[in-house]
């Protein structure tokens, strides 16, 4: 006879749809600026419900302050000349971010850190 598993001991993949929405919501922010900034208020919001999906939002959180502070260096240093090469390396920095943990968000799996000097989620 074949024991049938008990549904209160099976698991269940975390709801990890908001953060898939604040990963598109920054993609998006390459086209409509305005899109990265209503991601981060959603990531903030959203934040508390399963820990899998909070390692998510802290990673997008990051990211947003992290990529502001990029472009205000790249800002300033547009008149030396290096801001153009600074806004490259944010734009390529940016999307890798978005992309890997993405990626990772789309596998159920948490982001439980970086890579490559915080490029990559893993």
């Amino acid at each position: 006879m074949t024991p049938f598993p008990d549904p209160s001991r099976t698991l269940t993949a975390p709801d990890l749809t908001p953060a898939k929405i604040v990963y598109g919501l920054y993609a998006l922010g390459y086209l409509v600026g305005l899109t990265t900034l209503v991601g981060v208020v959603y990531a903030y919001v959203s934040r508390g419900k399963d820990p899998v999906l909070d390692s998510h939002l802290q990673f997008q959180i990051r990211t947003f302050w992290i990529s502001l502070a990029i472009a205000l260096l790249a800002f300033v240093t547009i008149v030396i000349g290096i801001g153009f090469l600074v806004w490259a390396f944010l734009t390529v920095w940016g999307l890798i971010r978005v992309i890997s943990g993405f990626l990772l968000a789309n596998d159920g799996k948490p982001v439980t850190g970086t890579r490559y000097w915080g490029i990559m989620a893993y």
